[in-house]
């Protein structure tokens, strides 16, 4: 199981924007910042996301590349994986794919897809197998 992961930005104020506007929709609401001057040397100041007590999405200042890193948000239905498309785009997202299912993964997989203003692609994904009815 995945814990965390660091995306690095080109501009952190910039992306602490677009994702504030994003991730509430899927239910992620909680925002922790970390300054790096409290860690061992080097370490770089974060921006995090996350929910049910977890911060696990940071962002980081740096030299992004865009096409790195693809990450799935978990979506609990797909009235978010809309929510968080129309968000992300009205944020100033690039539409890689409109919300629908995702025939080529599986009938009941529906998602959208988008590039964060660093070309990062990100997806909103709801999987009907693994929520309870």
């Amino acid at each position: 199981m995945l814990d965390h992961i660091f995306l690095t930005v080109r501009d952190l104020e910039r992306s602490v924007a677009f994702y504030e506007a994003v991730l509430p929709g899927l239910g992620i609401t909680v925002r922790h910042d970390y300054h790096g001057k409290d860690g061992p040397e080097g370490h770089p100041d974060l921006k995090g996301f996350g929910a049910g007590g977890r911060i696990f999405f940071w962002l980081r200042q740096g030299e992004a590349s865009g096409g790195a890193v693809h990450v799935g948000f978990v979506a609990r239905s797909e009235a978010e994986v809309r929510k968080a498309h129309a968000a992300a785009l009205a944020a100033g997202a690039q539409e890689i794919h409109a919300p629908g299912p995702q025939l080529h993964y599986d009938p009941r997989y529906y998602a959208a897809q988008v590039r964060d203003p660093d070309g990062h692609s990100m997806e909103f994904v709801f999987k009907s197998w693994q929520h309870d009815s």
